[in-house]
């Protein structure tokens, strides 16, 4: 029996997804990150000799693994391919390798394969589609500090800029401003200490994004600030998915509508809805049927039938 193998290598964990030459399932596991970018190369390197070990047990040896596809995220960054097909190599695997951005295998898990397209709103935002001509094209995903509009970290930042224009009067009194004094446990009205918070030089970008689901309280209670912000976070997310509609030819295809953004904000959700129907009446708007690792194993097993 043969075996593929697809890793959707994330910033915190790695899920692993092993499938046999009939697309059956046999084993589906997480292990610790493999992202290179932010992550300790050594640390990275003893995941992979781990998963590989693991991947070689569930096939009853390496030799019957004829295919691996690798899905992360900042594969595209220099240096990173290189090392990645490194160190999968120096932990004994020698069978055909593929190396994937997290999008392309998204997309790939989102539809059980292209043609079609995907928007992920998760801490960063993306989009990204692939025609029957093999064609793609991707928008977004450049990063909090200059991209990454409608995201998770995007939402965030709104809602701590509602609260600073709020508590000083550029907009009615919301309570989006008790929300977050809640979420970080800090006295109301303690605006210096929300400062702080924001400004530690160790704050993270997934701690700002963690304030998003705040965004849902607010806009079930129909507070004008919090339903704005879902209006906006709704067209930053359609600008995303028009130039890959149209580049593509897309424009009566599948999207698959992924990443917490979209799946646990109905008010974003439904917004965004409204404007694809707007423009693409022919586009289907799906949520993902499988996820990034078992796409990773499709392209696999793809790969290897080339």
């Amino acid at each position: 029996m043969r075996y593929a193998a697809g890793l959707d290598g994330g910033g915190t964990k790695t899920k692993v997804v092993i499938a046999d030459e009939h697309g059956q399932m046999v084993e589906s596991f997480a292990s610790g990150p493999i992202n290179y970018n932010g992550q300790d190369e050594g640390v990275v390197e003893r995941n992979i000799g781990e998963i590989i070990a693991r991947v070689g047990a569930v096939c009853g040896g390496l030799e019957h693994c004829v295919q691996i596809c690798v899905g992360a995220a900042g594969i595209s960054a220099a240096g990173v391919t290189e090392r990645l097909s490194a160190a999968v190599r120096a932990a004994g695997y020698v069978g055909g390798l593929t190396l994937a951005g997290d999008h392309e295998t998204a997309l790939y898990g989102a539809l059980s394969r292209p043609p079609g397209l995907i928007l992920i709103a998760g801490t960063g935002s993306i989009c990204y589609g692939r025609n029957e001509q093999g064609s793609s094209h991707r928008t977004g995903g450049m990063g909090h500090l200059i991209d990454d509009e409608g995201s998770g970290y995007s939402v965030g930042r709104e809602l701590l800029s509602a609260l600073v224009q709020a508590h000083d009067g550029r907009i009615p009194p919301t309570v989006i401003s008790g929300l977050i004094y809640e979420k970080l446990q800090l006295p109301a009205g303690a605006l210096n200490e929300v400062i702080r918070f924001v400004y530690d030089p160790h704050r993270t970008k997934k701690e700002i994004a963690a304030l998003a689901p705040l965004l849902t309280e607010a806009c079930s209670v129909g507070d004008a600030a919090a339903l704005d912000i879902a209006q906006r976070s709704a067209a930053a997310l359609f600008e995303l998915i028009v130039p890959v509609a149209e580049r593509l030819g897309l424009q009566k295809g599948r999207l698959a509508l992924a990443g917490s953004v979209l799946l646990h904000n109905s008010h974003i959700q439904n917004a965004l809805r409204e404007r694809i129907a707007g423009r693409y009446a022919g586009m289907t708007c799906i949520l993902p049927q499988h996820d990034a690792a078992w796409g990773a194993m499709m392209m696999a097993w793809e790969q290897h039938k080339i």
